[in-house]
């Protein structure tokens, strides 16, 4: 059973009572009040309560401040930064809750008058959706910043999707699913940004269209007909790929703290193959010995991947030297050109964190169940702009989106290298000593 968080304040003894009643340096002995008595200067500058129209007129003018806030927010969305106004947007939001709390332990007289208050008067018309005036605007950074890409490659996804048409047009869904995935917005928010009745209709669009996403946009995964000339500039002959691991973490301490995902990319750091969902305290061989990358082989020699340090050397994974004062230069150069071909993997992850922010954040508990779904989805979205030729927006190239979380690594495999493996990268060390440039 887990320990309880919640500790009882202690109850006075009597030595503790006694002393409060202890003799005073002068020599007076100061008792207890056992009884009424006249009230003295500070009872007397007590502050009196709100009568109840003073109660209700403040509770009023609260709740009609609030709701000004958030329309003059509203009319503002398209011009602030978001990286402003949707932490505005949840502290108003925060504000109103608590208004909320405190409109119920009022008399139902004195909440009827102050919800009457929040209701806008008929000269002040609501504004159309934040999204409807986004599609009308000119601006061509509206979309990159509201939704990680451009117009164009918005409408092309939406016709990749076929979407469904039902309570909401099919647009307006890939809307909402983007601009969760860009900016971790809460349900609430994108509802009133899309002028939705409710948050579970967000929801629901959200996940509808992760969805169709991983159904549709799945054949994104897998090898290509020319895979292993990305990595002739590496001078790394019948190299297909890259495998390396990452944590996106959650608030789950039965699962270790993080759902690991295991990933091969090619050498444009798309995605080949993907595993996620497993268990924050797994290592990685655990992993790739479980994976559909091991048990199918998708990868035979004389065809190999490049994996890191914390990966077992296979005759098809092929890892780098462990590096000591006396080791040759044929393993120092090896190692050099593996980790400036293993950079691509973390720069690929770090593109899809920081690009849908929503995969950077600590899932709760009961959404760590939907999490590898979304990270599918994430990747191949991925994919599909990589293939669009769309470039990365600004902000996210300079990191300033996302502040990642501090997550464990991975520690370095142990055990004893496949001999066939020990052949392959000798071999391929010998390779790239004799295709270095003489200087």
């Amino acid at each position: 059973m887990a320990a309880s968080l919640i500790t009882l304040a202690p109850s006075r003894s009597r030595e503790q009572t006694e002393t409060m009643v202890s003799p005073s340096p002068g020599g007076n002995k100061r008792k207890a009040p056992s009884g009424p008595s006249s009230p003295s200067d500070g009872d007397k500058k007590r502050v009196k309560p709100l009568p109840s129209c003073r109660l209700s007129l403040l509770v009023s003018l609260l709740a009609s401040s609030l709701s000004l806030s958030r329309r003059f927010l509203s009319s503002l969305d398209l011009d602030l930064d978001l990286s402003l106004s949707l932490p505005l947007d949840s502290s108003l939001l925060s504000a109103s809750l608590s208004l909320s709390r405190l409109l119920s332990l009022l008399p139902l007289p004195l909440q009827s008058l102050a919800l009457t208050s929040t209701s806008l008067p008929p000269s002040l018309p609501l504004p159309s959706s934040w999204f409807l005036r986004l599609l009308s605007s000119s601006s061509p950074a509206a979309f990159p910043l509201s939704f990680r890409l451009s117009r164009p490659a918005f409408y092309s996804l939406l016709r990749s999707l076929h979407l469904p048409f039902s309570s909401l047009p099919p647009e307006h869904k890939l809307a909402i699913a983007l601009f969760r995935l860009a900016h971790a917005a809460p349900f609430h928010t994108i509802a009133r940004r899309f002028g939705l009745s409710s948050p579970s209709l967000a929801c629901q669009a959200f996940y509808q269209v992760c969805h169709a996403i991983t159904t549709r946009l799945s054949h994104l995964f897998g090898f290509t007909s020319d895979i292993t000339q990305g990595f002739h500039h590496f001078s790394l002959p019948n190299c297909c790929g890259l495998l390396g691991y990452t944590r996106f973490p959650i608030n789950h301490h039965s699962l270790g703290g993080s759902l690991i995902a295991q990933a091969l990319l090619d050498s444009n750091g798309r995605f080949i193959d993907l595993s996620v969902g497993w268990h924050g305290s797994m290592k990685p061989l655990q992993i790739l010995t479980r994976s559909n990358l091991y048990q199918t082989q998708l990868v035979n020699p004389p065809r190999y991947v490049l994996g890191g340090s914390c990966c077992p050397l296979l005759p098809w994974l092929i890892t780098p030297y462990k590096i000591g004062p006396e080791s040759p230069s044929t393993h120092v150069v090896f190692n050099q050109v593996h980790t400036c071909a293993m950079e691509m993997v973390n720069k690929a992850f770090g593109l899809v964190k920081d690009r849908w922010r929503l995969l950077g954040e600590k899932w709760k508990e009961g959404q760590a169940e939907a999490l590898p779904y979304v990270v599918v989805a994430g990747c191949l979205l991925h994919n599909f702009l990589e293939n669009c030729g769309e470039p990365v927006p600004e902000k996210v190239l300079l990191g300033t989106e996302l502040v990642p979380e501090l997550l464990p690594g991975f520690a370095d495999f142990e055990g004893e290298g496949d001999e066939g493996g020990v052949r392959m990268r000798d071999a391929l060390a010998s390779h790239l000593i004799m295709a270095r440039p003489q200087v």
